[in-house]
């Protein structure tokens, strides 16, 4: 298993748990999260581990003006989740 860090395209996840935000692309890989009200709460970004996909969450850190990794996550639904909990 190769732990080489690569972005890969993939189509746009579909989220089945977050019906108030919805994912607008911002690279081939990368989409942000975007609430009802239109504010970025994050990103997500589809991230190849070998021949699996992970899901890398991140959510913006406004004193320090940068965004602040989350975590990886099997699947888009729980990364979102945790860039919406994250506070």
């Amino acid at each position: 298993m190769s732990l080489t860090r690569e972005t890969t395209p993939v189509g746009i996840p579909h989220l089945s748990r977050a019906p108030n935000v919805r994912l607008v692309a911002a690279a081939p890989a990368l989409w942000r999260i975007v609430g009802r009200s239109g504010r970025v709460m994050g990103h997500l970004q589809a991230v190849r581990r070998g021949h699996d996909v992970r899901y890398s969450a991140r959510r913006f850190h406004a004193p320090s003006r940068t965004f602040r990794e989350l975590g990886e996550f099997w699947s888009a639904d729980d990364a979102v989740e945790c860039v919406i909990l994250a506070r």
